[in-house]
Order: C-alpha cells, then structure tokens, then sequence
C-alpha cells in the first residue's frame, strides 16, 4: 500500500456520523489511520450504474463503532453530525445565491453532456445493428429512410397527447390579483410558450447528477472540549467550510468492546466477523498482507454462554485455520489493600478490569 504523506492530516480529523454510522469521506485520512492506528475499515462506495458490484468498493469508508470510539478516545479525531452539517452549509448562508445558481448550472451542464453522450451511443449502437441486417460494412451507405421512425409509430405519437400541448380542453385561466384554488404554490408552473415546447420535445430534459463530493468541501473543526465532557450532546456548526463543533460524546459501543482495545493494543488490525460467524476478525498486521489468525468474540465477564457456542465456535475455527478466542473484562473489584502497604496512598478505591482472553482449538474426538 502506498504511503501517505502525515504532513497533509491534522489531527484531530472528523468522522462524519450519518444515521448511526461513522463514515470518513477523505482518502488520505483512510490510508493515514490504515498505516498509524491499525484501523482499516470497510469500503461501502459503489457505482450508481452498478449496484451488485461489491468487490472493488470504493470510498466512503465506513468504521465500526469500536473503531471510532477507540479513535476519539486518543483524541486524534471528533465526531461531526453530517446531516446537520451539510444543512448548515447548503441551506444557511454558507453559500451565496449567486454561488448556489452557479453550482446548479454546472449540474444541469454535466446532465446536458451525459445526455448527449447517451444519445450518441444510442445512435451509434442502431447503425451498427442497421449495418449487420443489412450486410453493409459501412453505415453511410445505408438509406436515409431508413432511420426514419415508422408510420405507425407516428400515428401512435399524433393520437397520444403531448404534455404540452394546449389546444385541448382550455384550462381557466387566472386574471392578475386573483388566488389560485390550490395557492400559488412552488409546484405551480409558469405557460410554457411555443418556443419552449419546441424546445423540450426537441432535446430531452438533462440528468439528474448527484455528485460525488460536497462542495466546498466537507471540514470540521476540532472539539472546544475533552470527549465525553457535559456539552457533548449539542453541535455548534457553523458556515460549511468553517464547521466547529463542541466536545463530542463518545461513541456507543457493544460490550466486547474491551476485547476489541484489549487486541488492538496488542498490534493487531480487526475487521468485522460477520463472514465467520463471529464478532471480529484478528489480524498479526495489514489484512492485505496477511491472513486472519483469530476469530474473536467478546463478552461480559458474568455473561452466560452455551457450551455448544464453545464447541462450534472451535472447530470453525480449527477448519478454516484459525483459532477461536473469547474475552471479557473482569469487573473492577474494590481496593482492599491498605495503601501504605503497597507503598503509597491510593486516592481511587478501585482498580482498572483487566482483559483476558482464551483461545480455544477443536483437537478431535
């Protein structure tokens, strides 16, 4: 994997949540928290035109919970509400009218050429199928006529109303000053003029076009505050090229989460288990270079489990070469110790859970 440059990410960096899910949108942040941190996540982006393509996913990269919070507690990101963000931006005076017909014009634009572009191809596709039929090797020797539309299609198109078209029933119309019966709403639309008739049915309406990035560009600011301090509920988002934010609550997160810190403070890279029935997969280093070595599952330290979750969780993972490893945290017990004892005062009466893992093998019957 190709390094990137540190100096072009300044932490702490923004993770963008977006119904309940933590999304980076910036590819030199994926590679930099890829190559620093351990954390590689999970490539959602596809192609509009290609849906069932899940094999080469591109950005956003989508992070798991655990990820995330393990991140903002080394505070080297924050958490920035998307939506409200891009409203912020879009709706509030973060771009000017002028920018924002500007903006729309270079959509309809790009619509306008993709249309074009369609068209021509469907074009080219015809007289090539035109040449085949016809046996020509070149398509300027085929008649004219024949890329004429047929008399019937024709007569269906003359019989067939055109959305335009106002010699019809004659529509009441309404004098200056007078209120319409359903208001003077934004879904009311101006007379279309001949000439706008002629042109719309001339060239079709352009394509919608959703791009792929904001613009401006996303950004935030880091957090006025420490994670997880009293305003962590509330955004303060300004204009969108200057998004600030107050001190964010962490993440939620399952309770293996432990589990999940515990291993990857241990150097190894975790991904989601969904594909060996488990909750992460553990990796000795990148997942590009190596294969998995364990299938991870964490729990409480009093949950109850069955033992035939044991058994079957081991010889998955005794099949596919890999050994199945359970955890938990064990809860934090009260200091009995006397302090001048250990050799000092202790000013806390508890003491952290500590993590502890077993690995478990299917060896046979």
């Amino acid at each position: 994997m190709a390094t990137t440059n540190s100096n072009s990410v300044s932490e702490p960096f923004p993770i963008f949540k977006l119904a309940h899910r933590y999304l980076l949108y910036d590819v030199d942040t994926i590679s930099y928290i890829r190559a620093r941190y351990n954390i590689a996540g999970v490539l959602i982006g596809g192609l509009p035109q290609a849906p069932q393509q899940n094999v080469f996913s591109g950005i956003p990269l989508e992070l798991m919970p655990e990820e995330a919070r393990l991140l903002v507690e080394k505070g080297v990101a924050h958490i920035v509400d998307d939506t409200k963000a891009h409203k912020e931006g879009f709706l509030g005076d973060g771009l000017g009218e002028g920018e924002k017909r500007a903006y729309r014009e270079s959509l309809r634009r790009q619509g306008t050429a993709a249309v074009k572009q369609v068209e021509k191809r469907k074009q080219e596709s015809s007289k090539a199928a035109l040449s085949k039929k016809l046996g020509v090797s070149d398509w300027n020797d085929i008649p004219e006529d024949m890329f004429q539309p047929s008399r019937a299609s024709t007569k269906k198109k003359k019989g067939r109303r055109e959305p335009g078209d106002v010699s019809g029933a004659s529509t009441p119309r309404i004098e200056e000053g007078e209120e319409s019966l359903f208001g003077a709403g934004g879904s009311s639309r101006p007379p279309l003029s001949l000439q706008t008739i002629n042109a719309s049915t001339a060239s079709p309406p352009p394509y919608g076009v959703t791009p792929a990035t904001s613009y401006p560009p996303l950004s935030a600011q880091p957090p006025s505050g420490p994670p997880g301090s009293s305003e962590a509920s509330e955004l303060d988002l300004g204009k969108l090229h200057t998004i600030g934010s107050s001190a964010q609550a962490l993440p939620e997160v399952p309770p293996s989460y432990p589990l999940f810190k515990h291993l990857h403070e241990k150097d190894y890279f975790m991904t989601p288990g969904l594909r060996f029935g488990c909750q992460y997969t553990a990796y000795p280093g990148d997942p590009l270079r190596f294969h998995s070595h364990f299938l991870a599952n964490g729990m409480e330290w009093d949950e109850e489990f069955s033992l035939l979750d044991v058994v079957g969780g081991g010889r998955l993972g005794t099949g596919v070469k890999k050994g199945f490893l359970i955890g938990g945290e064990e809860e934090r017990k009260p200091n009995t110790t006397n302090g001048e004892a250990n050799g000092g005062d202790h000013d806390d009466d508890t003491s952290d859970g500590n993590v502890r893992a077993f690995c478990i093998e299917w060896a046979g019957m």
